[in-house]
Formats: structure tokens, sequence, C-alpha cells
């Protein structure tokens, strides 16, 4: 399993009609600066597919990509679903609120999700943003998967002492945990393999 093709498809700023609209969706969740975009570019083997940024908050539009997964027999298109990032200290609370009512409209009326994959920086403890999120999508009733990135940071051999934090404050099992790190593509094969269970199940 591998990916053929991935291109970007628009920016909307509310969810709704767009073109290709009603392939499967997975959406990709994360706090500003967590490296949902380096992830994207990573996975899809295409450095400048998504924008990247050092600025956390970058990211203010929903950002839809179209992506192709391909083995010997099949071809499956879905999108990824970019969202902006949470958490970011230096936005004013009204466009907090303004990023977050954004993304629960996308989240209560398409009816494409297949699954969220939820980003966190496996360097650190998850933060009140990271946890609300999660007992969001929990209380959705929206499968997830939580992704570590950065993994590159932390020796393989240290991963399980940041992934216990992790575990604890988003309640999920060590074993439900991706570490991921965009610049070793290390865990790259195993989400195109999730990607693929989640988009054909």
């Amino acid at each position: 399993m591998e990916i053929k093709n991935a291109k970007f498809i628009s920016s909307i700023a509310d969810y709704g009609e767009f073109s290709g609209v009603g392939l499967p969706q997975i959406a990709v969740v994360g706090k500003s600066n967590v490296g949902k975009s380096s992830l994207i570019n990573a996975l899809c083997k295409q450095n400048k597919l998504c924008r990247t940024s050092s600025t956390p908050g970058k990211t203010r539009l929903i950002n839809i990509f179209e992506v192709t997964l391909y083995d010997e027999q099949t071809e499956q298109k879905f999108h990824l679903i970019d969202l902006p990032g949470y958490g970011y200290a230096k936005v004013n609370y009204a466009e907090k609120i303004k990023w977050g009512e954004m993304m629960e409209r996308y989240f209560s009326t398409s009816p494409y999700i297949r699954s969220i994959l939820h980003l966190v920086d496996i360097r650190h403890e998850p933060t009140q943003d990271d946890i609300a999120m999660s007992d969001f999508m929990r209380n959705s009733a929206i499968p997830f998967s939580v992704v570590a990135t950065k993994a590159d940071k932390i020796s393989r051999g240290a991963r399980m002492k940041h992934i216990a934090p992790i575990c604890r404050g988003l309640k999920v099992q060590p074993w439900e945990i991706l570490p991921f790190s965009s610049e070793t593509k290390d865990g790259r094969m195993e989400l195109i393999q999730l990607l693929h269970k989640n988009i054909t199940e």
C-alpha cells in the first residue's frame, strides 16, 4: 500500500460544497505548531503540498487535499481535511471562538468523516486543549487515532516514558498511539495502513 498521488483542492473558511466532495474524509487536528502540515507533506512525499510555518496559528482555513492510495489491485481516493490548529495563546479570544465554531460545524455537518488523526507532540504532556479535543471526539462518537509527532526528537528507548502521560491525559492505550516523524518518515507506512483501514471499513 502506497500513496500514488496527492493534490491540493481548496481552502475554505466554512465547511460546505467543494470540488469532488463525496469521498471518504480523514480530518487532521492538533494544537498550533504540532506539525500537521509537515506530517501531510511527509505522508504524501511532497515537500510543498501543505505550507509549513515556524509561526503557530498560520492555518486559519480548512485546507482540503485529495489523496490516492493504491496497491497492486486497487486504488482508493479520499480527502484529507486539515483543520486550523488550536490553543495558540497569542490569538485573541474572538478568533479562538471563530476557529472552534468552524471545526464544530465541520464535524456536525460533514457526512463523509471516517476518522480523525489527533496530533500531539510526543515530547510534551497533553494540554487542556488537547484533552478537550479528545473529549469532544469521544463524546461525538467520531473514531480517532492519536499520532505522536516529532518522534525523532526522542530516542526509541525513551518513547514509552513520553507516551505514558499522553495515554493518561487522552485516556488511550499505548498501542493506540502512533509515533511519527516528518524528518525520518518513521511511522509513515503504519499511518498509510491506518488510513487504508479507516477509509475501507
